[in-house]
């Protein structure tokens, strides 16, 4: 770690461009996020506090429009220099985004906020909360008695690129993330140094740019499962899970929403505390994608922007 670096200490939001607003707002409101109208868009909140996630807003199909990170005031003039000496230009903001902070592009020309911002990435690791029993007492009680899954926050995101090593070294050079793990020039995973889970944003390789899920922490395996039913009694039962991951160790549950992408639920990542030591490793790709869970369908490897239809 380059320790004069200066970085992001979280992601604030993110926005995306959608086809059918109502179609979006049907998936995350039984996902169990509360999904607020919010002028021509929707807002994605998590019951762990007002902050607003995540951003929806009407587009020709499902893409990225925005990407926007919180940073410590202190620390934006150096960023601003940071991302100027990577080579990236300082870009006009998005139209549905604020003009705090400043704007620019990634390798892949992904639309990128800087600003100064609370942490919404954690300071510590977030304890499991395993239902567990005592000897003569009953471990759950019948399905009615338990409400809806609702996830707390959102952990972390993970785009499509068309170079992983390339990516990697931009975001590391110019918004201070560091590598967590990689597996070879296939998959890449970055936490931020302040201190954040395993990975605030993830890279895997495609022959284009495009976004593949959205994942948000839950308590703990428990919950995971309890959500994999919620979406299936809604009718959304493709996907992925449930099962353990190895990068990140957390347990998750992928379901796949209206236009090909995901959402997740996750619980019990690996945290990263800052200035800690992590032994980040290249895996071999057999050994780098999960513990344990059902085989990995086909598709969700595909990337819908690149294969439209």
């Amino acid at each position: 770690m380059t320790h004069d670096r200066r970085g992001i200490h979280s992601i604030d939001h993110f926005a995306l461009e959608v086809p059918d607003l109502q179609l979006a707002q049907s998936f995350f409101d039984a996902f169990g996020l509360r999904v607020e109208r919010s002028g021509e868009g929707l807002d994605l909140h998590a019951s762990g506090s007002g902050h607003c996630w995540g951003r929806l807003v009407k587009g020709p199909r499902k893409r990225l429009a925005y990407l926007s990170f919180n940073a410590y005031a202190q620390d934006l003039d150096a960023l601003r220099a940071q991302v100027a000496a990577a080579g990236a230009e300082i870009a006009g903001r998005h139209p549905e985004g604020s003009a705090e902070g400043f704007w620019c592009r990634d390798p892949d020309e992904n639309l990128l906020q800087v600003r100064a911002g609370p942490k919404t990435s954690p300071d510590a690791k977030s304890p499991a909360e395993m239902i567990s029993a005592r000897a003569g007492e009953r471990g759950v009680n019948g399905r009615s008695s338990y409400g809806k899954v609702r996830p707390r926050r959102l952990s972390h995101v993970l785009l499509f690129t068309t170079d992983v090593l390339r990516t990697v070294s931009f975001y590391e050079s110019a918004l201070g993330l560091c590598l967590s793990d990689r597996s070879e020039d296939a998959i890449a995973f970055l936490h931020a140094r302040h201190g954040s889970d395993h990975h605030v944003i993830a890279f895997g390789r495609s022959e284009a740019k495009g976004w593949h899920h959205s994942s948000w922490d839950v308590p703990d395996l428990e919950h995971v499962g309890r959500g994999a039913s919620q979406m299936a009694a809604a009718g959304y039962t493709k996907g992925w899970g449930t099962g353990r991951h190895v990068l990140g160790s957390n347990y998750f549950h992928y379901v796949q929403d209206p236009w090909g992408s995901f959402a997740e639920y996750s619980a019990d990542i690996d945290f990263i505390a800052a200035g800690g030591a992590w032994d980040g490793r290249d895996w071999p790709p057999e050994d780098s994608l999960y513990l344990w869970g059902p085989d990995v369908p086909e598709y969700f490897f595909i990337n819908t922007e690149a294969h439209p239809g």
